[in-house]
Formats: structure tokens, C-alpha cells, sequence
């Protein structure tokens, strides 16, 4: 179902957003049949609260929904989003001044996304209220960025049995076709021959051969290149991951779902920039020829890597297709994964980790992830930890023993792959695991509507 604004109708329901403490106020410039209903339905204007009061045939006239508090408003995101699935059927309006400017573009992208359903397999109940686009935004920007939205949902949502390396590269084919992009995609032992070893190695255990999806668009102004992880399951190789591990695996080709939906955002917006996106696409099964804990790998880059966990994996494939993108030299690479759990224990799974050592990058993006309710956290590369990724006996571990400081390593893993090209990387979880306004339990895009919305200033769109 597309995410999309109701048309404007005079019919449209009036929606009244009223602040827990401004309630008695509002209530007194009522009529009295409007005061006791709403009264009836015990309206205290908590978030989530909605009421529609009916007019003399019965349907609603108006609606109200609950803004809770300032302090309330910061323990969460999306809160017309929340009221919507309570209201009944129609199409909505927000009066004027129901919203402060600062906040229309969120709340309506949230109502957007709570109509979200991942009906494949089984028929979803739709959202029954709709909203009309309110003045002071721009209804096709934030439907695009829904859209996205919704792209890297259904991907991560969908199961390996569907989602495998081909079924990954037909969604990009499928996306580049809808906006006139090219794309090329390098196969099976074709990636020996064009110098892409690793991630050869880690996906030629499966069935479904692993593969390199290159897509390109746009052909003025500064070049950007998203490289996603593509991991469409992950078994974790011969370090065979418990059963209790291994159930969410679908989620592992996450990264390449998010800059998918990135990729949706920039050219359905007309962004003026050169876009490339990278997708290693691979599963690492269990097999005869799976490579092997203390087998040594040697990149596209040159650089050896010891393998010391083959569910280490997703840094392998990234490295190659990073050195890739670096010879392209562009003016931003951003890579997006599902990389460690480490990232997960240190902030949870509803900020976005990322690294960059570039001021001007981290001011745009911070700026951008508040703005967009997209949280996003920065960790550091941190130096001093390049030793831990360096096992002596080849140039790089793919697992450092220890434990410590896992999203880092993995992070200062693949900085080595990119030399001439600013770099910053997102390590994200990729999952709603409770569901919340706006976002339903499964797949989840982090950090691409606060990427997209830092673009302009960083690339001087």
C-alpha cells in the first residue's frame, strides 16, 4: 500500500492537537454537546488520546488528539502517529496553528509511516485514517522519504527464502528501472576474474552465488557512493552461529536495505549529485568449500586478512567492495551495516553508531538526525585500537580476540580499505524489536532521513 497523503476535500475531518495542560481551555470554546463527549471518552490530552466527536449524522465533525507534555514528547518520536491508528475512518485535516512549522514535517511523515504494513504473506488490516498534507510542507519530499522508508522495511522483512543474492539484485534492478539509473552486477566466479576475492570467498559456500550490484545515477555535481552490506542470511559460516543467534538473520543484508531506500530518497527528490550504490550480496552458508577459521585472505586492495571467526564476515565482503568504491575517488563514501552486536550493547537498537573524523560531516549529520527524529550516536576510530586488528602474521584479523571494543575494531577494519575518498560508516541494527508510533515490530531503516537530510550542506547541494 503507498504511503501516501489523503487529497485535500472539504470534507476532510478537522484535527485538533491540544496540549495536556491546554485541554480545559480548548474544551471551553465548544459547543456543550462537544464537551460532554469528549468528557465522556475521559480526554486528558495524553499522547496517543484521540477522540472524534460525531455531528447530528453520526459521522465526526472534528477530532482532538492528545500532545502530552514537552517532557512527555521527549520520551519518544512520531505522537500524531500514535493517535492515528485510534482514530476511525476518513480523512483528517490539522487546523491551523495545530502545529508548531518545526514539527508538521515529522508528525506528517509519521501518520505516512503508521500506515506501513508488510502484507506479502498475509493480508494486513490498512490504517483507516488518513491525513491531508498540511500548508507548510512539501507532500511529495516527505512521500519519497516514506517511500524509501518502506523500501528498506519490506527488504529486511522479507525472509532468505525470498531475499536471497538474486532477489537483492532484482529490488536494485527494479529500483534502478523506476528511476532511470544504470547497473551492472558482477557473478560468481566472475568476481575472482574481476579481482573481488573476499567476497568471492564468502559467499561461494552457497547455493545462490554470491555477486557485486553496481548502480549508478545521476551525472552532474559531486559524487557520493553508498556501499551496503548485503548478507542476505548468515549462518555464520563454520563458526556455526546457536539457533538462538541465528533467528534474525534475515536482517543481515540490512545495510544494503537501508542505502536502497537512501538511493529512493536522493533520486526521487532530485538530489544534484552523482549517486553510485555498492551491494555485496552473498550469504555465508556452510559447505565444503566454506572458507575456514585461520585461513588468510588477500583483498582487492592487496591487504591480507586472517581469519580468525568466520562470522566475521560482513567486514570481508565491505572491504573489497570499499576499495572498490575508493578508486572511484569520490567526494563521500558511506557504508551502512548490520556489522556487530557490539554496537547493539553499547547503545541499543534504536540509535544509529556511527564513525567519521570529519567535523563538517558529524555538524551536518547531528543537525540533520534532530530535525528528522533519526537518531544517530558517533563513536569514535580510535587509533590506538589499530593494533588490536593487526595479528602478525598477516595484515589485518578479521575477529580480534578479547572482546573489547567489537563496533570500533570493525569500523578501524574497514577505514583501512579506503585511503583517498572522507569515509564514514554506520553500524545499525536494522530492527524494531517492540513496536512504536510510526514503527512497527520488524525492519526498520536508521540514519537515512537524517543522511538525506544532511546531504545539501555537506555537499553543498
Amino acid at each position: 500500500m503507498p504511503l501516501t497523503f489523503a487529497p485535500p476535500s472539504d470534507h476532510a475531518i478537522p484535527l485538533h492537537v491540544v496540549e495536556k495542560d491546554a485541554v480545559e481551555s480548548w474544551l471551553a470554546s465548544q459547543s456543550d454537546a462537544a464537551q460532554a463527549w469528549i468528557n465522556a471518552q475521559a480526554f486528558t490530552g495524553a499522547l496517543g488520546q484521540a477522540v472524534a466527536v460525531p455531528g447530528p449524522d453520526g459521522l465526526p465533525m472534528l477530532a482532538l488528539v492528545g500532545y502530552g507534555t514537552a517532557q512527555s514528547r521527549k520520551r519518544g518520536r512520531f505522537h500524531l502517529a500514535a493517535a492515528a491508528a485510534n482514530l476511525p475512518k476518513g480523512a483528517y485535516a490539522l487546523t491551523e496553528g495545530a502545529l508548531a512549522e518545526d514539527q508538521l514535517h515529522s508528525e506528517a511523515l509519521g501518520w505516512l509511516l503508521a500506515g506501513y504494513r508488510f502484507d506479502r504473506y498475509r493480508t494486513q488490516t490498512p490504517l483507516q485514517a488518513r491525513l491531508v498534507a498540511p500548508r507548510g510542507i512539501d507532500a511529495e519530499k516527505v512521500q519519497a522519504i516514506a517511500a524509501g522508508e518502506a523500501l528498506s522495511r519490506d527488504l529486511i522483512n522479507t525472509p532468505a527464502s525470498d531475499m536471497g543474492p538474486p532477489d537483492l539484485e532484482q529490488a536494485a534492478r527494479d529500483l534502478a528501472e523506476a528511476h532511470q539509473a544504470d547497473i551492472n552486477v558482477i557473478t560468481g566466479d566472475a568476481l575472482l576474474e574481476q579481482n573481488f576475492p573476499m567476497i568471492h570467498t564468502v559467499g561461494r559456500a552457497a547455493d545462490r552465488a554470491p555477486r557485486l550490484i553496481d548502480m549508478r545515477w545521476g551525472t552532474a555535481g559531486p559524487k557520493l557512493t553508498l556501499v551496503g552490506k548485503g548478507v542476505c542470511f548468515d549462518t555464520g559460516g563454520l563458526n556455526l552461529k546457536p539457533g538462538a543467534s541465528m533467528g534474525l538473520m534475515k536482517k543481515d543484508m540490512g545495510g544494503a536495505a537501508a542505502v536502497l531506500g537512501l538511493a529512493h530518497m536522493i533520486m526521487a527528490t532530485g538530489l544534484r549529485l552523482q549517486l553510485r550504490v555498492l551491494i555485496p550480496a552473498v550469504e555465508n552458508a556452510v559447505s565444503g568449500n566454506a572458507f575456514r577459521p585461520q585461513d588468510i585472505l588477500t583483498s582487492r586492495k592487496g591487504l591480507t586478512v586472517e581469519i580468525n571467526n568466520t562470522d566475521a564476515e560482513g567486514r570481508l565482503v565491505l572491504a573489497d567492495a570499499l576499495a572498490f568504491a575508493d578508486e572511484d575517488k569520490p567526494d563521500q563514501i558511506i557504508s551502512m551495516a548490520t556489522l556487530t552486536g557490539a554496537a547493539r550493547v553499547a547503545v541499543g537498537p534504536d540509535l544509529a553508531p556511527y564513525f567519521s573524523d570529519d567535523p563538517a560531516f558529524v555538524s551536518a549529520l547531528e543537525t540533520a538526525a534532530a530535525a528528522q527524529n533519526d537518531p544517530v550516536w558517533r563513536m569514535p576510530f580510535h587509533d590506538p585500537y589499530e593494533t588490536m586488528i593487526e595479528p602478525g602474521i598477516a595484515d589485518l584479523d578479521n575477529a580480534p580476540s578479547g572482546g573489547f571494543a567489537g563496533c570500533i575494531t570493525a569500523a578501524l577494519f574497514l577505514r583501512r580499505f579506503v585511503t583517498d575518498s572522507p569515509y564514514a560508516h554506520f553500524d545499525i541494527y536494522g530492527w524494531q524489536p517492540n513496536a512504536a508510533p510510526a514503527r512497527p515490530k520488524g525492519g526498520v531503516g536508521q540514519a537515512t532521513r537524517a543522511l538525506h537530510a544532511a546531504l545539501g550542506p555537506l555537499l553543498n547541494l
